[in-house]
């Protein structure tokens, strides 16, 4: 997200274009000439996070050529870009795959995100302004809108990490928080599949809540901690989840 210190400016989240109703699942429209490498991976991005593509899936860069109409140049160069989010793995003899990750490597990825999150929302608290919280209420009140409706799903993931990075735009510090969302991407297909299981919706929009007015305390410690509750607790509650399925599975 843009920041306004470069302040953070109101979040216009993109709508992604809803899915064909009949006929192939996995059939696309042609891709206009714009940024095609940027165009594919925004694709199987949403095709993976909402689980079109399974995790193990092989992607083979013919088929997605034709699919999106398009030559393989663009397509190699999108799946370097979702391999960097660590959504595909590059595998040998299979090439590039939907990434898989066991419960204790999820755990790990939400304690490292709540590490670097406490640590620039700390340096984010001294710069926030009322325009800050007044952008994080409106962006909350609009996640917590869309936590009710199962057609808005897809955008839940964008809804979360627009809410928090607004707090964490004031900090100006767009290399940690560029990281920051890479992680939050890897995250977002497992937490949403957990919402959808268990429908704690209500619980994900209060603890958003709970963290917004901790930080207008404009305390670093008591923001930091509530931010730290937050995240080790979803990653818990997530890593719970996931070890059951896959018990469930296996």
């Amino acid at each position: 997200m843009a920041s306004h210190h470069g302040k953070s400016t109101r979040p216009v989240l993109t709508r992604r274009p809803k899915s064909e109703p009949q006929g192939d699942s996995r059939r696309s429209n042609p891709i206009p000439r714009q940024s095609l490498a940027s165009a594919v991976a925004e694709r199987l991005r949403e095709q993976i996070l909402t689980g079109r593509l399974h995790e193990g899936e092989q992607l083979r860069q013919d088929y997605i050529a034709r699919e999106f109409q398009t030559s393989r140049i663009p397509v190699r160069e999108a799946l370097s870009h979702l391999a960097a989010e660590g959504l595909i793995t590059i595998v040998a003899d299979r090439g590039a795959v939907v990434s898989s990750l066991a419960p204790e490597e999820i755990w790990e990825i939400f304690e490292t995100r709540a590490a670097l999150e406490c640590y620039i929302l700390r340096q984010a608290i001294p710069n926030f302004t009322a325009e800050d919280f007044a952008i994080a209420e409106d962006i909350l009140h609009q996640y917590q809108a869309s936590l009710e409706l199962d057609s808005e799903m897809p955008h839940w993931g964008e809804w979360n990490w627009s809410f928090h990075s607004t707090l964490y735009a004031p900090a100006n510090r767009p290399t940690m928080l560029s990281f920051i969302k890479t992680l939050n991407t890897n995250c977002d297909r497992y937490t949403r599949l957990h919402l959808v299981f268990t429908r704690k919706l209500h619980q994900a929009g209060e603890a958003h809540r709970i963290l917004l007015e901790a930080c207008k305390t404009k305390d670093p410690e008591i923001a930091a901690a509530e931010l730290w509750r937050h995240i080790t607790t979803a990653g818990s509650y997530l890593k719970e989840f996931l070890t059951q399925r896959h018990d469930q599975q296996s």
